[in-house]
């Protein structure tokens, strides 16, 4: 459905990025940030989703700064490569990186974000950082206690997995009480619960998640 475009950051770096139109004239747009796994199969089907929801969306190759191309998917060495990149990654650049995706949509209208895992810590810190953001989606990003002093600077939606290992249940309520302006939402799940391509998924969790953030997006994008 959609294709690979390239991006020029800000500071000259370019990058990947998938992008999917929607069929009529977009509501709005949406940037989607990936998890460790690159932009995969997955990453690819959600941001196809969002278009198919009208939504111009796009998912910018965040790897590209250490690995071009990169996409894996979800034994435990592939978590392991993907972590290593992820550790190599400076968030200065990544944040010059969802900048350029940024730009790149603003035509299309309002701006949204959505990041799921690494993503979901990468949209917690755009959102307190970067300009043009109508709203922000973070699912469960295991870095967002690293960040609970970050202000947002747009209306922010957390989903969190009751299960969650990699940011545990005490942890998300710490960041849930600092930032009460937020929506937030708990679910019966464990981390990565809105992957269809991994055993933690949890179909209604994922679901009901997916109604909220279009909802959110909805109200907050067009």
């Amino acid at each position: 459905m959609g294709k690979m475009i390239e991006l020029t950051a800000a500071d000259g770096h370019k990058l990947a990025a998938y992008r999917a139109d929607p069929a009529g004239t977009p509501r709005g747009a949406i940037v989607v940030i990936q998890e460790i796994f690159g932009v995969n199969s997955h990453i690819r089907s959600v941001t196809d989703g969002y278009a198919a929801d009208g939504y111009f969306a796009l998912a910018p190759a965040m790897y590209d700064r250490v690995q071009r191309g990169y996409e894996s998917g979800y034994t435990p060495p592939e978590i392991e490569a993907g972590r290593a990149i992820m550790q190599k990654l400076d968030w200065k650049q990544t944040l010059i990186d969802v900048s350029a995706a940024i730009e790149a949509v603003k035509s299309a209208g309002k701006v949204g974000i959505v990041g799921y895992c690494w993503g979901g810590a990468v949209t917690w810190v755009a959102a307190g950082r970067l300009p043009g953001l109508a709203c922000a989606v973070p699912y469960y990003g295991g870095a967002i206690p690293n960040f609970i002093s970050e202000q947002p600077k747009c209306p922010v939606m957390f989903h969190f997995g009751e299960q969650d290992q990699s940011i545990p249940l005490e942890q998300a309520k710490k960041v849930v009480a600092a930032h009460p302006e937020a929506t937030t939402h708990f679910y019966p799940a464990g981390h990565g619960f809105n992957c269809d391509q991994r055993g933690s998924f949890n179909a209604e969790s994922a679901k009901l998640a997916r109604e909220r953030t279009l909802e959110f997006f909805r109200k907050h994008v067009g």
